[in-house]
């Protein structure tokens, strides 16, 4: 039905179906915050809740109307009418309504065993409960996108009943059929031959769609079978986050649709958004991106091996896929035992770049490397600690204080209390003392409090940095107690995240030196962001 057959249109369904994933909770403030992220991305509709399920969606839909979009279109989601009742008398339908939401999604059974064993309807009733509704919501000038709730299962199991529930929703006067693999069993090929076949029945009257969940690994596969089959429109969620094993990830579905099949997914410009925009709403729902994901994650065009770092640097092609800033990502290289002269000069060449294999200074780094990781050191995974041995090496670097002392005391809680540790620290910044003491529940958070609260005063950016990951690795078991430690730091501003080294006997003083690296490069970012250059 598009009338540009080169063009998907994308449903982001994060604060609705991705919001019954584990762990994820949105205040009303957060689903603002993610609704202005997605329409900055430029997707086509936000799938922002459900208004009749609870006060909070239903506030949300108040609050929003509120906010000015350039891009993309709110929607609200409910179901189809209850049976028994007319759409008048449903206090759901009603309360889509209510939303004012010039687009609705509604789902309704299209597997007769869920209509009868589940829904425990007769078949007949079903379908006039789909039609009904979506006639009634166009009645109130709605435009309804149909979710056929376990269609594929439907389809396998009764494909004459399933295209009777979808021409209800076609009579009904849907704009959107989207055919749903609810359960996420599907597989690619099958996706395929269904949606190609639902494209030959209603293709020329509505646009087909795909909602995919992704419990077998699929949903991604899925979603462009989908669209090789003849879908327009995709649904899911922008990290794949979501029930169970979640849903389709449209962090990866967006860029292969527009890099390597030929649509047009986002308005033009916006693909190279992804990757900060995804960190974004990770930072909002209070999940990780996880390095691994592809386009978008910290290791998606991360390099360690020294030939393949050797040969990226004469050509990208030659082990990339697509360049990392088409889709707003970076290429790194990772320092490790594999690693070789290829990425020291790839990383010097950020501060220096004229260095070349010959100069004295790359010899000295790598040998510093090298006495750093027989120490017990490893700086693939801690690229903070890294710049700043580089900006040492290379004269670029000022340290922002300097440390006097610290200390810290632990307390041993009455039966049943937390754990209570205090630090005190004096540093130094351009001749000016400062002491301050701290309290956190261990003796590293201690640090961490009295070290920010003595750097607020110089550098208020450190108020921003947050911890967010902490992992003590004993490196010499057979030591016992006098076993050396590495400390691995992972850090972020919001706006991007970090993770620095430390290695010492003592647990406190490895952390010490993981801490003071996480500050200094985090105000070092700060200047250069500010004025192009440090030092």
């Amino acid at each position: 039905m598009s009338s540009d057959s080169k063009k998907i249109h994308i449903l982001d369904s994060s604060l609705r179906d991705g919001a019954q994933g584990e762990g994820i909770s949105f205040s009303v403030q957060d689903k603002i915050h993610v609704v202005k992220a997605l329409d900055e991305l430029g997707v086509t509709y936000i799938e922002a809740g459900n208004p009749g399920s609870n006060p909070k969606d239903l506030e949300f839909f108040q609050e929003i109307k509120k906010v000015s979009l350039e891009n993309a279109e709110v929607v609200a989601f409910g179901s189809t009418r209850r049976k028994g009742i007319t759409c008048a008398e449903d206090v759901q339908i009603q309360s889509l309504l209510s939303a004012q939401t010039d687009t609705v999604v509604i789902f309704g059974k299209t597997w007769d065993f869920q209509v009868t064993e589940i829904l425990k309807a007769s078949l007949e009733e079903n379908i006039a409960m789909i039609k009904d509704t979506v006639s009634y919501l166009r009645e109130q000038g709605k435009t309804v996108i149909f979710d056929a709730e376990h269609f594929f299962d439907g389809w396998n199991a009764n494909k004459e009943y399933a295209l009777q529930c979808l021409k209800a929703a076609v009579d009904g006067g849907a704009r959107v059929l989207s055919l749903c693999d609810t359960k996420g069993g599907s597989l690619p090929l099958d996706i395929y031959e269904t949606t190609k076949m639902v494209f030959q029945h209603f293709g020329s009257q509505v646009e087909i769609g795909i909602h995919a969940h992704n419990d077998s690994g699929l949903a991604v596969a899925i979603s462009l079978m989908a669209v090789s089959g003849g879908a327009t429109h995709v649904q899911g969620t922008l990290l794949g986050f979501g029930e169970r094993t979640g849903n389709a990830n449209l962090s990866a579905i967006i860029p292969s649709l527009e890099l390597k099949m030929g649509y047009s997914c986002l308005p033009e410009g916006k693909l190279q958004d992804l990757t900060p925009i995804s960190k974004t709403v990770a930072e909002i729902a209070n999940i990780n991106v996880t390095p691994g994901m592809p386009y978008i994650g910290s290791s998606a065009f991360a390099h360690k091996a020294g030939m393949h770092i050797d040969a990226v640097t004469k050509n990208p092609e030659a082990y990339e896929h697509i360049t990392p800033e088409s889709v707003g990502n970076e290429r790194i290289f990772l320092m490790s035992e594999v690693a070789g002269r290829s990425t020291i000069i790839e990383r010097i060449r950020r501060f220096n770049p004229g260095v070349t294999k010959s100069d004295a200074v790359v010899g000295e780094i790598i040998e510093k490397i090298k006495s750093l990781e027989h120490s017990g050191y490893q700086f693939e995974g801690a690229e903070g600690s890294f710049e700043l041995l580089v900006r040492k090496s290379l004269g670029k670097y000022k340290p922002f204080f300097k440390l006097h002392y610290y200390k810290s005391i632990g307390e041993k809680p009455p039966l049943g209390e937390a754990l209570c540790s205090f630090a005190q620290l004096k540093i130094e910044v351009d001749g000016q003392i400062e002491i301050t003491a701290g309290e956190g529940d261990g003796p590293v958070h201690a640090l961490d409090t009295a070290l920010r609260k003595a750097l607020e005063r110089f550098y208020p950016a450190v108020a921003q940095i947050r911890l967010i990951d902490y992992k003590v690795r004993v490196l010499d078991s057979k030591s016992t107690t006098a076993s050396k430690v590495r400390v691995l730091i992972e850090s972020s501003d919001g706006l991007q995240s970090w993770s620095t080294v430390g290695v010492s006997s003592d647990i406190l003083e490895a952390s010490w030196l993981a801490l003071v690296d996480s500050f200094e490069y985090k105000l070092i970012k700060d200047i250069e962001r500010k004025f192009k250059s440090y030092l």
